[in-house]
């Protein structure tokens, strides 16, 4: 490998590079966070400042330190190794490319790699990155509680519907065919998670909203838990919304007066369906919407997928991560979803025509909370 270990140590510590002065137990769990990640380089013999320090290497050292890392992660990786020498020091350089496989575990932990340090990963971290492996998601995996009797088929021809007005060619099947072309009902007529979740003929817990209306933080005026099917769950919570916030009328110079809602009715409508879409459904807890004087909060079980952090999220600067396939899909397809990804920029849009604050994005405790804040605006 040609190398410019300058160049290396000259960049620091990052997201692929990590100095150590020799191979201990933290460094094998970096090779493992970088086997989880994106791949990356430990430099030994190199301290924490950039400073060469050199290793000593006798006949068997490299072989030993193959079989220790070799022996501490399962699947078992094997990084490449080289040696280079300056300064009369010598300096091993561990290299590991992104595992086609994952998650890696050293001594049954799992790491990845943010910025320049290493975060053991949590239980739902680790099952996201193991089906993201396969490139599928929890909703594509089959249901082993419900059959395909809890499945309404007046739904998924509502749903058929929805998506032919956008198709430039509609669907014709009848809706147990199309289920089976969505890869929502399989072999032996054998449902998936998101088959359940989108189209159950009755009320499930796994899609319970707690929607509230606050006139403190303790004392609450109007309550609902919604628990129906995802489509019909979006168009609840927005009325929920409706029903709590304000709707003045603008009178300008036009002849019609402007209706003006406290808040921009696409963004919340578009809080709402990525709340719905992006949720992790395999966490016990449930997603809330809670409506105070002055503002909104939005909360969903489940961190962003992906490793993509809020400063990204606001940008725009990433690639879309969809943690549920099957349902992100059959929104998209339904109308309610424009474009991957496109979503948060869209909301940013609206508040900022709407002469609202931008909305607060934040990761909290095992999930991501979205507050939203009103001005009272003067009217005619």
């Amino acid at each position: 490998m040609n190398r410019n270990l300058l160049d290396l140590i000259s960049s620091g510590e990052g997201l692929t590079v990590e100095f150590k002065s020799s191979l201990d137990k933290e460094a094998i769990e970096t090779l493992c966070a970088f086997a989880n990640t994106s791949g990356g380089s430990i430099l030994l013999g190199v301290d924490d400042n950039g400073v060469v320090k050199g290793v000593e290497l006798g006949r068997e050292t490299l072989q030993n330190w193959n079989n220790q890392i070799k022996q501490s992660c399962s699947p078992s990786i094997l990084p490449e190794s080289e040696v280079v020498v300056h300064n009369n020091k010598q300096i091993v350089i561990l290299s590991v490319a992104e595992y086609p496989v994952k998650p890696v575990s050293c001594k049954g932990r799992y790491y990845k790699r943010i910025s320049n340090a290493n975060h053991q990963m949590s239980i739902t971290e680790i099952s996201d990155l193991h089906l993201k492996t396969f490139n599928t998601s929890w909703d594509h995996y089959l249901d082993q509680q419900h059959v395909l009797d809890v499945i309404s088929l007046d739904k998924v021809n509502e749903f058929i519907a929805l998506s032919n007005k956008t198709r430039s060619y509609p669907l014709s099947d009848p809706p147990l065919t199309v289920l089976r072309k969505y890869e929502l009902l399989k072999e032996h007529n054998k449902i998936t998670n998101g088959c359940y979740l989108l189209f159950s003929n009755t009320e499930t817990m796994l899609t319970a909203i707690d929607l509230g209306r606050f006139s403190s933080a303790t004392s609450i005026k109007d309550s609902l838990t919604a628990r129906s099917d995802l489509f019909n769950s979006v168009e609840t919570v927005l009325n929920f919304l409706q029903k709590h916030i304000n709707k003045s009328y603008v009178i300008s110079g036009e002849a019609q007066r402007t209706e003006r809602w406290d808040y921009p009715m696409d963004a919340l409508r578009e809080i709402v369906i990525n709340m719905i879409v992006h949720r992790d459904y395999t966490c016990a807890s449930e997603s809330s919407v809670k409506i105070f004087d002055d503002y909104i909060e939005f909360y969903n079980p489940g961190k962003l997928s992906g490793g993509l952090s809020v400063q990204q999220l606001i940008s725009s600067n990433y690639t879309s991560s969809i943690r549920n396939k099957q349902i992100a899909t059959l929104f998209k397809d339904a109308g309610l979803i424009e474009r991957y990804g496109s979503g948060i920029k869209r909301v940013l849009e609206s508040f900022s025509l709407y002469d609202l604050q931008p909305p607060l994005f934040e990761e909290l405790q095992e999930g991501f909370r979205v507050t939203i804040f009103k001005t009272t605006q003067k009217t005619t």
